[in-house]
């Protein structure tokens, strides 16, 4: 594989830098360790221009290439948050702060993202402007959203945003991508069932709510099956049913909420009209009623033709033809990464990370094997998109 020689040089220093971010993981937008790490080291790179504060907690490097001529500006998105679950690797760099780990490699997007612009403030060997953008509050918060309502696009003039995840049980030195949907909307449905409590050996005399949700449960799993295209991908989990503290009391109310998964704005909004009707009709004709909030969560990520077709190149330049899937299934887990989609054209990437635990698993590790190639690919991908001319 091509990968720029510089990161064979620079291996124990990048992977370093992530082993560090690991064992000191922070959460949401309180990435403030973080931040400060990633602002230290872009200055030190040289960057032209190292911004912090960006949708609270962002931090983003401008780095100029030798010629400026062409006008463009590119974004490179990495995302620097952990998540709240006790670490089970018995890795020697493993998490020194209980209850957080890194469980999603985003010490590892931070750490590759930091090696490329390091060798882009080297060579600067590109005409234009990259926008080297690190995020907050990925897991939960919305970061992502947060930083483009703080005007990051417009701020620094940026014209096309590209974003990398590692992808656990795809090999090493493997990109997948596909144009359009690639990861769904994800949003959050609470319910709470009003009934007549009282004792549960007369449950004539009261209103069940718990008869009621278990009724609701089935009633909206019949949504996905009986009122969306087979074709099109939608998924709804009730994962959580709360009623009650007593094996003979029958309880006034209960509460249920879960997650909701689509991947076209269509279905999105058919699919939450269909649960209002659901939840209250069920909730009614069982002489209870029920109220349904339902907040909408991150939007499908959604990656623009032109963008996937020239991170496809890219990936095909660094990894090979045959190790490059073009289009691979939609994934239903999210991503904030589409908010930045949104507002600029681009495209999101996975790289393979090998035969690892699961993301958001207490054994998960972000495999530095794969630092290399993910920093050639960022690389390859600015100077290809704003060459140099001779």
């Amino acid at each position: 594989m091509p990968i720029v020689n510089r990161f064979a040089e620079m291996f124990a220093e990048i992977s370093g830098w992530r082993r560090a971010i690991h064992q000191h993981p922070e959460l949401g937008f309180d990435v403030e360790t973080t931040a400060g790490f990633v602002a230290g080291r872009l200055a030190e790179f040289g960057c032209d221009e190292v911004v912090t504060g960006i949708g609270r907690t962002g931090v983003v490097g401008l780095i100029h290439g030798r010629a400026r001529a062409s006008g463009h500006v590119i974004g490179l998105r990495a995302d620097m948050d952990a998540l709240p679950i006790v670490e089970e690797t018995g890795k020697p760099w493993a998490s020194r702060v209980a209850g957080k780990m890194h469980a999603c490699g985003h010490d590892g997007h931070t750490a590759m993202l930091l090696g490329a612009a390091r060798c882009l403030c080297e060579t600067r060997h590109f005409d234009g402007t990259v926008a080297v953008i690190f995020q907050p509050a990925e897991e939960s918060g919305g970061g992502g959203r947060e930083m483009v309502a703080d005007g990051l696009m417009e701020r620094f003039a940026i014209q096309s945003v590209y974003g990398m995840h590692n992808m656990p049980g795809l090999p090493i030195g493997h990109f997948s991508i596909r144009s359009g949907p690639l990861m769904a909307a994800a949003d959050v449905i609470t319910i709470t069932v009003h009934g007549k409590g009282g004792h549960a050996a007369w449950p004539h005399g009261c209103i069940d709510p718990v008869m009621i949700g278990a009724h609701i449960v089935t009633a909206i799993q019949s949504i996905v099956a009986r009122t969306i295209d087979p074709l099109d991908s939608a998924v709804i989990s009730i994962t959580t049913f709360h009623a009650g503290e007593a094996d003979n009391v029958i309880a006034e109310r209960a509460h249920l909420s879960g997650t909701v998964r689509t991947l076209n704005p269509a279905t999105r909004a058919a699919i939450e009209t269909r649960i209002r009707d659901v939840v209250e009709s069920v909730a009614r004709a069982h002489g209870g009623s029920a109220t349904l909030d339902y907040r909408h969560g991150y939007p499908v990520t959604f990656n623009h033709e032109r963008q996937t077709n020239f991170a496809i190149d890219v990936a095909r330049s660094v990894a090979g033809l045959d190790r490059v899937d073009a289009d691979i299934r939609p994934i239903m887990g999210a991503e904030d990464f589409a908010y930045m989609l949104e507002a600029r054209p681009g495209a999101m990437i996975f790289l393979g990370n090998g035969d690892s635990a699961g993301l958001h698993h207490p054994a998960y590790d972000f495999n530095d094997e794969i630092i290399p190639l993910g920093c050639s690919y960022w690389v390859r991908l600015v100077e290809t998109a704003m060459p140099l001319l001779p």
